[in-house]
């Protein structure tokens, strides 16, 4: 449309009240300035000239000095293992800026500088030779494969489940594997646990740098039994291949095989489970193991696997621990569930034992200044409301017989008969 055209605002107009399938956005309408802006650039430049332009600061960061960002440049790259806080630390008093700046916006300096991508884990100067051990026991691997997902008990809620497997190095036989709801170590250990009873207890267990993997409670556990507690290296998977393969075994003979009713819920999950590794995985001929089943190369060991110390008690090994404070109302809270305590224990630091699992039936293992004190129940609140307390310190404590009756405090003299005489 020509420069001075009559009617132009009024065909603007006209062409803003339309509705328009505007490809990448919602809305329908076009505004009548924004139609004049396309208007005047067109004129000004041509078709061309209706392009998005690109930022004239485009690859630069606006929230950092020039100076700040080729600082945290030099730094990455001649210190690459520095994380982005210490970057920012590095930095001290000698940047322009008042504060510090974001981690998010260093994040995205060094990522578009290609200075966050991880080295090549696989390069050819790094050691991978095939390892294997010679009898049952001596390395145990364990990680944790992502499951199907199961219907929860009493709801039609779906979880998923995680698959935490054991598998001795030198037989490739599974001491024990579960599916559980969780990775954490309250659904480790139980499954660690049924291991060692079932295969013994190993010399080295193998485990990736997950936080349950990590814990105390494992440490110490294995630390009692004798065991060495050996971690992969991070982002390493290929040392763990052996568990790795046995996954994807799991995958394709095990998983694809499942029907509604194995996934109806979590123990019937594992009781496919189970029925698979030691009805087919164990009598499958592994290639691995010369044409033997995990099984037989088991049995033929000569060098039989190392059983828990008979004088040891499992069940006390796995409790788990917390320290809490009891409070003024002789509770402690574990896991959402308030326990008891005996009132001399208000205000003081306790140590809790117990087992997740059965801790609302069995009760928690109190202990204080390294003694065993009681074993505490779960909180009846109603049987409270009939227990007489004390106003001095509002202790509980249990109804007491009456007491004796007092002295009347009669003198002798009214205890005379008429014809006694006074002496």
């Amino acid at each position: 449309m020509p420069v001075g055209t009559r009617g132009l605002y009024a065909r603007l107009r006209e062409k803003a009240a339309a509705d328009y399938a505007i490809p990448g956005s919602t809305r329908t309408r076009i505004a009548v300035e924004t139609l004049r802006h396309w208007l005047k650039a067109y004129r000004r430049g041509g078709f061309d000239a209706l392009f998005p332009k690109d930022r004239c600061d485009r690859g630069r960061s606006r929230a950092l000095s020039q100076t700040t960002a080729d600082a945290l440049l030099s730094l990455k790259e001649e210190q690459p293992h520095l994380s982005i806080a210490q970057l920012i630390a590095a930095l001290g008093p000698a940047q322009p800026e008042s504060a510090s700046p974001a981690a998010s916006t260093v994040h995205r300096l060094l990522q578009r500088a290609g200075l966050m991508e991880r080295p090549a884990q696989d390069s050819g100067d790094q050691d991978r030779r095939r390892f294997a051990f010679a009898h049952p026991g001596q390395l145990w691997m364990s990680d944790v494969m992502h499951g199907p997902s199961v219907t929860l008990e009493g709801s039609r809620v779906r979880r998923k489940t995680y698959l935490i497997a054991f598998l001795d190095d030198a037989t490739r036989v599974v001491p024990y594997c579960a599916f559980a709801l969780s990775e954490n170590t309250q659904a480790f250990m139980p499954v660690f646990k049924q291991a060692l009873l079932r295969r013994g207890v190993p010399q080295r267990l193998y485990v990736d740098n997950g936080a349950n993997y990590r814990s105390q409670q494992l440490a110490l556990v294995c630390a009692r039994l004798g065991v060495a507690l050996i971690h992969a290296r991070p982002y390493q998977p290929q040392g763990k291949g052996k568990q790795e393969r046995w996954f994807r075994t799991v995958r394709a003979q095990l998983l694809p095989t499942l029907t509604e009713t194995d996934t109806a819920s979590l123990e019937a999950l594992n009781r496919r489970l189970r029925v698979w590794v030691e009805a087919e995985y164990h009598h499958s001929p592994h290639r691995g193991l010369d044409g033997l089943t995990p099984l037989e190369c088991w049995a033929q060991s000569e060098q039989p696997p190392r059983l828990p110390d008979a004088a040891l008690d499992l069940d006390e090994l796995f409790l788990f621990e917390a320290k809490r404070r009891v409070q003024r109302d002789h509770t402690v809270s574990l896991d959402g569930r308030l326990f008891e305590l005996d009132a001399a224990l208000v205000g003081q630091a306790v140590t809790l034992r117990y087992d997740p699992a059965t801790a609302a039936a069995r009760g928690i293992d109190v202990w204080h200044d390294g003694r065993f004190v009681e074993r505490a129940r779960a909180l009846d609140a109603y049987a409270n409301c009939f227990v007489r307390r004390r106003r001095s310190t509002q202790a509980l404590e249990p109804d007491k017989p009456a007491a004796a009756p007092r002295p009347t405090g009669l003198a002798l003299r009214h205890l005379r008969g008429p014809n006694d005489k006074e002496r």
